[in-house]
């Protein structure tokens, strides 16, 4: 069992480019990667000294964002994520999270709420959402296993990664205007276990979903044929915006496994040092002096490690899962298009095959019973005229709802790119400055030696003269 405050760390709102990342870089494919900000836990060194000062000049020092004077927050719902549990039955080892719950909204009975749900819980309201709102974008959950196998589920970085990550899941949902007021969200927040367990049941049966897979599939394979040119750029920017996220990922994973390579050689290389000034007795003092600057490189070394680790890596792996939640919305929102357009090619069959059908079935009738053809044909056209009917009412409905589905996804693609940039921008800005910092704190570090080779070779030198 292990404990943990989560910190919500908020972003100011922010608008970059639509390229964030400009042109696609190649890489290398690697298939040894582990979820996002795992492994990522080290040894605190102590800080350098307060005097070593940075540059004066530094952008880190001069530069800030207009948008830091942001307004301020409105939300009336703030979730905590935290202490995970480990539970182990006779069939299964699982994790179990307290979910913290303060709101002022009036439909709560109470202001707090605590429960424990597990990971398949935060699943299920994930599921719940996307069915009631298919064209809303959901923030996507953090993958069930780690790459490299269930082994390594229940490690204590792969753990705290799952929670903080289940912490900006829940978070997100209570800062959207609509999925915030879901029922779903609302039990899942105050239910106890056996309420939730019962609620779950109620859920649609087996068969109905297998339907809405079938009807899903159906409408998928014929696609759509007038598709709104705002949805098709949409679409666009989605799969250019999932390949470049996917290449940074891959990037900032590759960068941080060599970071941490040359960081393991950097500790070896200051004992070696330590060890040499014990046979050079005219080298002491700077051979010692060089193990404590590389001593103190290593600590500035995996606090950057550390803080791409937890900090920038994270972002990107979220924004890699939200491309695919994206793909799947408008995937969901050409459905009910297709839907449509496919009962509007029915409607229109049927008028056209009507007069003909009609008098076929009542002459190939009239020939069987003797019945009087006028007579037969009118029954017919009055069915026929019935079937017309209801599918146009089908259809008006179809084009509400695909009114509806585009509108919502409309307004929710305007909310999801300011958030977006919003945090890339601070995972960006933040890891520019870190990057700056650690730079120049080893710089003030070999700085402060040569200074003192400097000062001991003057002091050598009027030695000699005197």
């Amino acid at each position: 069992m292990m404990s943990g405050t989560v910190v919500d760390s908020s972003s100011p709102t922010a608008a970059v480019p639509g390229d964030i990342s400009g042109q696609m870089l190649d890489v290398d494919e690697d298939e040894d990667f582990e979820v996002f900000s795992k492994d990522a836990t080290f040894t605190d060194g102590s800080s350098l000294n307060a005097s070593m000062q940075t540059s004066p000049g530094s952008m880190v020092n001069q530069y800030k964002f207009e948008e830091e004077d942001e307004q301020p927050d409105m939300k009336d719902i703030f979730v905590t994520v935290d202490n995970p549990e480990s539970h182990v039955t006779a069939i299964e080892t699982f994790i179990t999270y307290r979910v913290l719950t303060k709101t002022t909204r009036s439909e709560f009975d109470s202001s707090e709420y605590e429960v424990r749900r597990r990971y398949q819980d935060f699943f299920w309201l994930k599921s719940k959402l996307e069915e009631a709102h298919p064209t809303l974008i959901v923030h996507p959950l953090p993958e069930k296993f780690v790459m490299k196998g269930m082994v390594e589920r229940f490690n204590n970085d792969f753990i705290e990664t799952r929670k903080r990550a289940l912490h900006k899941f829940l978070n997100r949902i209570a800062e959207h205007p609509i999925l915030s007021c879901s029922e779903d969200f609302k039990i899942f927040l105050t239910a106890q276990a056996w309420e939730l367990a019962s609620h779950k049941k109620q859920g649609p049966g087996f068969l109905s979903r297998m339907g809405d897979t079938v009807r899903a599939v159906a409408a998928t394979v014929r696609g759509v044929k007038n598709r709104p040119e705002e949805f098709s750029a949409i679409q666009d920017y989605v799969e250019e915006f999932s390949q470049k996220m996917t290449s940074l990922d891959k990037i900032t994973q590759r960068i941080i496994r060599e970071k941490k390579e040359y960081l393991e050689e950097l500790k070896e290389c200051g004992p070696i040092y330590t060890l040499w000034s014990g046979s050079e007795e005219e080298l002491v003092e700077p051979l010692k002096q060089m193990a404590g600057c590389l001593d103190r490189c290593c600590r500035e070394t995996e606090e950057q490690v550390q803080q791409l680790s937890n900090s920038l890596l994270p972002i990107l792996h979220e924004y890699v899962l939200c491309s695919e939640t994206l793909k799947a919305v408008l995937r969901r929102r050409d459905n009910i298009q297709a839907e449509f357009e496919a009962k509007n090619e029915a409607l229109a069959t049927k008028k056209t095959d009507t007069e003909a059908e009609s008098k076929v079935l009542s002459l190939a009738w009239d020939s069987l019973v003797g019945k009087d053809p006028e007579e037969v044909k009118q029954q017919k056209q009055q069915k026929l005229k019935g079937e017309i009917k209801e599918m146009k009412e089908e259809i008006d409905k179809l084009e509400d709802k695909l009114e509806f589905a585009n509108n919502t996804l409309k307004g929710d693609w305007s909310r999801w790119q300011k958030s977006m940039r919003a945090d890339l921008r601070a995972a960006f800005t933040c890891a520019a400055e870190k990057n700056v910092e650690h730079y120049e704190k080893c710089l003030a570090v070999w700085e402060s030696f040569l200074l003192s080779q400097r000062t001991e070779a003057n002091e050598g030198g009027e030695g000699d003269d005197s």
